[in-house]
C-alpha cells in the first residue's frame, strides 16, 4: 500500500473508526450545548438542591419488594425523551449510591445537565461512580479532576491510552506502540440506582441519543429493569470498576501545578441545569409525572415481570491475550447461540453491519432451516459513520445471497416525527435526520435482546459489550411491533440486488465511503 493510503488508514482509525455522533452532510452542523446565562426577562427556576420533593425511589418499589426478588420487571424506553426524564428521575431520587458506565458522556446540554444530577444527588450523600471509555471523553481533565475531587463522586477510565492527558503526537505514539489495545474500547451502557433499577441499551449520555439534537438523532432503545436482574449488572459494573484496566483520573492526569476552585465548576453545572433556556421547565414537570406514570405502565401491563432475563457482558480487557484482531467474547456467544437456536423468525437491528464469511455463513444455515431473517441497518444516508457503512456497502450482495431480508433506514423516516421531543420539534426550523442506533434482535417472538452489540467484528472481538436477554413474549411482542414500523416503506428502503438507495446521496458523500474501502474490515 502507497504511504498515503497507510497514512489515511491510520487517521481513519484514530478518528473515525469508532462509533461517532458525527451529523452527515444531510443534516448540517450540530448545535451548541447552550450556555448558563439567563435570557432577558427569564429567572431561574431553581434555587435549592431539589426542585420539589417527591416520593423518593424505596418508597415508590416497595409494593414490588415480593415480586422483585424472583422475578425482574422490564419496561422498554422507545423515546428518548421518555429515556432521560427517566434517567433524571432516577438520579433526583437516588438514596444510596448511583454507577454510571458508558461509552460516550458529552458536554453537549444532556450531558452538562446529567452531569448536575449526578452533582446534586453526591451533595446529598448519595455515593457517585462514573466509568467512562478514553476514546470518546470530551471534558477537560480540570472538569474531570473538578468532579472526582467532590468527597462522594469517583470517576474512573477505561483503557486510558487513547485521549485523556494526550496530545495528538502521544496518541500516534500510543496506537503505533499497541495498535490492538489502542482498539480496544469499552462499549457497556448501563445506569444502577440504589442497587434496584437499571437503564441499560443503546443509548449513550448525548443530545442526539435523546432527540434533542436540532440537526442529527438516534433512533434508539432501552430496557428498565426492575428486581433480580438488577444484581447481575451491578456485578458486571464492579467487575469493570476493580479491573487493573481502569484507573481512576486523578491517575491519568496530573492536578494542575496551580489549585483550581471546584467550587466554581459546580456553581456552573448548577446554574446552567437551572437556566430554563438549557432545562426545560416543561421538561421537569414531566418529571414530576414519573410517579404517576409509573403506577400508570404497572397497571397496564408495560411492565411485564419476567422470570428469565440474564444480563451477558464481556469481560474488562476482552481479548487481551491474543495476538490477532478476533477471538470473539461472551456477547458475541450468547447471540450466536440464539441465532443457532432460531426455529421461525429472526429480525434484527444492528446501525452498523459488517459481516464476514462466519457470520454470513450462520445467517445462512438459519435460513436453510427455514427460518425468516429481516436486518434493518443504516443506509448512506442516516448513518453516522462511513467507515462501518464502507464495511458494510462492500459485502451487501454477499449478505443478499444469503436470503436474508435486507432494509436499510430512512434520513427522513416518517417515525421521526412521532419518536423526538415535541418541544424540539416545534423550536427547529427543520425536523433533524434520524440515523439508526438500536441494536436489538427478537428471536421467534419469544426472545428479546437489547443491548450495545453491533453486528460487525469490532464488536464482535475488540469492544467489550452488553446485551439483556429477555424471555418474554409480551416484551418480544412490544419490541416486535417498533421493528415493524421501522420497516415500513415511509421509514425505510428494502434492499435488493437490484436497488439500494446510495444514490440519493451527494456524488461527494458516496465518494467519501468508497474510498473508506481501503480500511480493512477486520477492525471496523
Amino acid at each position: 500500500m502507497k504511504w498515503c493510503g497507510v497514512f489515511f488508514l491510520f487517521v481513519s482509525l484514530l478518528f473515525a473508526c469508532q462509533e461517532t455522533s458525527d451529523v452527515n452532510e444531510t443534516s448540517g452542523t450540530k448545535t451548541s450545548s447552550g450556555n448558563s446565562s439567563v435570557s432577558p426577562g427569564k429567572s431561574y427556576f431553581c434555587t435549592d438542591d431539589r426542585v420539589e420533593q417527591t416520593p423518593n425511589l424505596s418508597e415508590q418499589l416497595e409494593p414490588l419488594k415480593n415480586i422483585s426478588v424472583n422475578k425482574t420487571g422490564v419496561y422498554v424506553l422507545e423515546q428518548g425523551e421518555q429515556a432521560m426524564i427517566s434517567r433524571a428521575w432516577l438520579c433526583e431520587n437516588a438514596e444510596t449510591s448511583i454507577d454510571v458506565q458508558y461509552f460516550i458522556f458529552a458536554s453537549d446540554n444532556i450531558g452538562l445537565i446529567g452531569s448536575d444530577l449526578l452533582l446534586r444527588a453526591a451533595d446529598r450523600g448519595v455515593k457517585v461512580r462514573i466509568l467512562v471509555d478514553d476514546i470518546m471523553v470530551d471534558a477537560t481533565p480540570k472538569e474531570l479532576l473538578a468532579l472526582h475531587a467532590h468527597e462522594n463522586i469517583s470517576i474512573k477510565i477505561y483503557n486510558p491510552n487513547a485521549n485523556i492527558g494526550k496530545n495528538l503526537v502521544s496518541k500516534l505514539y500510543s496506537a503505533a506502540k499497541d495498535f490492538k489495545g489502542f482498539n480496544q474500547r469499552m462499549h457497556n451502557k448501563s445506569l444502577i440506582v440504589d442497587q434496584k433499577v437499571v437503564i441499560t441499551g443503546g443509548r449513550n449520555i448525548a443530545d442526539e441519543y435523546f432527540d434533542y439534537d436540532h440537526d442529527y438523532n438516534f433512533r434508539d432503545r432501552d430496557l428498565l429493569l426492575i428486581g433480580k436482574a438488577v444484581g447481575q449488572v451491578q456485578k458486571s459494573f464492579n467487575d469493570f470498576w476493580e479491573h487493573h484496566i481502569t484507573s481512576f483520573v486523578s491517575d491519568v492526569v496530573d492536578a494542575p501545578s496551580h489549585d483550581f476552585d471546584s467550587s466554581m465548576i459546580f456553581k456552573y453545572l448548577h446554574d446552567y441545569a437551572c437556566n430554563p433556556d438549557n432545562f426545560w421547565p416543561e421538561i421537569r414537570s414531566k418529571m414530576k409525572e414519573i410517579p404517576n406514570q409509573f403506577q400508570r405502565i404497572q397497571a397496564s401491563g408495560d411492565l411485564v415481570w419476567v422470570n428469565k432475563v440474564r444480563y451477558v457482558s464481556d469481560v474488562p480487557g476482552k481479548n487481551n491475550r491474543k495476538a490477532s484482531f478476533e477471538g470473539g467474547g461472551k456477547s458475541t456467544d450468547a447471540l450466536v447461540d440464539l441465532i443457532k437456536g432460531a426455529e421461525k423468525s429472526i429480525s434484527i437491528q444492528s446501525p452498523y453491519l459488517i459481516t464476514t464469511q462466519a457470520s454470513r455463513s450462520i445467517l445462512a444455515d438459519a435460513i436453510k432451516r427455514g427460518v425468516v431473517v429481516k436486518i434493518l441497518t443504516n443506509s448512506l444516508g442516516s448513518t453516522d459513520a462511513l467507515e462501518a457503512f464502507s464495511g458494510y456497502q462492500r459485502d451487501r450482495e454477499k449478505l443478499l445471497a444469503t436470503g436474508v431480508r435486507l432494509y436499510e433506514f430512512k434520513p427522513d423516516a416518517k417515525s421521526r416525527i412521532q419518536l423526538m421531543n415535541q418541544d424540539i420539534h416545534r423550536e427547529a426550523q427543520d425536523i433533524p435526520v434520524f440515523g439508526l442506533h438500536a441494536k436489538t434482535m427478537v428471536v421467534d417472538e419469544k426472545v428479546s435482546v437489547v443491548g450495545t452489540f453491533n453486528f460487525d467484528p469490532r464488536s464482535s472481538n475488540l469492544n467489550t459489550e452488553c446485551v439483556t436477554i429477555v424471555h418474554s413474549e409480551p416484551v418480544a411482542l412490544r419490541i416486535s411491533n417498533a421493528l415493524d414500523v421501522d420497516l415500513k416503506p415511509e421509514n425505510s428502503w428494502h434492499i435488493t440486488y437490484s436497488f439500494n438507495p446510495d444514490s440519493t446521496c451527494t456524488v461527494y458523500r458516496q465518494m467519501k465511503a468508497k474510498i473508506r474501502h481501503l480500511v480493512p474490515k477486520i477492525i471496523l
